[in-house]
């Protein structure tokens, strides 16, 4: 078995196992500096409701296919 294969990327939705596509960058700006980011990953199934959640508490900044994301690059 190779271990060091990179670990196949999953969508952040609760009990979803499925293969994440999707790169939501956000950050909270009652928490974070205007420059930092967090990534939720996103299944194609779960990018619109993931999105909706952080975009109603004005957390969304940006949505990339998950090899565009600057914040998974090793």
């Amino acid at each position: 078995m190779d271990t060091s294969a990179t670990p196949a990327l999953v969508c952040s939705a609760r009990g979803c196992a499925a293969p994440a596509q999707w790169a939501l960058r956000w950050n909270n700006p009652r928490l974070h500096d205007a420059t930092r980011r967090k990534t939720w990953l996103a299944c194609p199934e779960h990018r619109v409701t993931l999105g909706d959640f952080l975009n109603a508490r004005g957390f969304l900044r940006e949505v990339a296919p998950t090899a565009e994301s600057p914040t998974l690059d090793s």
